[in-house]
């Protein structure tokens, strides 16, 4: 059996929701995935080629006044067999965090104490902000009983970026509150 790209799983699995069109998948990876998974329009489009070309999808084109022809995908049986196949393999490997705050603090001692302390401070108001959108897509998942076979799932994701945003607060905290009191 062909193996593929953890984009083409995503694809595959976005497939499975009500997003058919390379924009509608655009649009629902901006909303959630991107918080864990970010794909491209030039991932996209490749990527739903090859999945035609494998025949793990179908394409349909519909004529629209006035706006481009649109093509709207939709998996097939072997596209959902290839899918779950991928969804029971084990992880290969827990993910590496590629971080520019932890290493611009690995080699905090070459600039300023100030300057160390005001990029913290930045950081711990953007994982504010993200915890809030976090707050802000959990309600509108938990009003929406569209998608209710999903959204327990989302809501597994979400409460994992919840969690590790949070942890990532408390750390700032932890670490401004030592550099501030260094030396006293």
């Amino acid at each position: 059996m062909k193996t593929y790209n953890d984009t083409t799983y995503a694809i595959l699995g976005i497939l499975t929701t009500d997003c058919r069109s390379g924009y509608d998948i655009k649009q629902l990876i901006d909303r959630s995935l991107t918080h864990f998974w970010k794909i491209s329009y030039g991932q996209i489009y490749p990527t739903l080629k090859t999945i035609v070309e494998d025949e793990l999808a179908t394409v349909t084109i519909s004529s629209q006044p006035s706006k481009p022809e649109r093509k709207e995908y939709h998996l097939t049986a072997q596209g959902k067999e290839t899918l779950k196949n991928w969804l029971e393999e084990p992880i290969k490997q827990i993910p590496a965090e590629r971080n520019e705050i932890l290493l611009k603090l690995f080699f905090g001692r070459h600039q300023s104490k100030e300057n160390t302390v005001s990029t913290l401070e930045d950081y711990k108001k953007k994982l504010e902000a993200r915890y809030l959108t976090y707050i802000n897509i959990e309600e509108s998942i938990t009003a929406n009983k569209e998608h209710a076979e999903d959204a327990l799932y989302w809501l597994f994701t979400l409460d994992y970026g919840k969690r590790m945003t949070k942890a990532a607060i408390e750390w700032c905290t932890n670490t401004l509150e030592q550099l501030l009191n260094e030396g006293d």
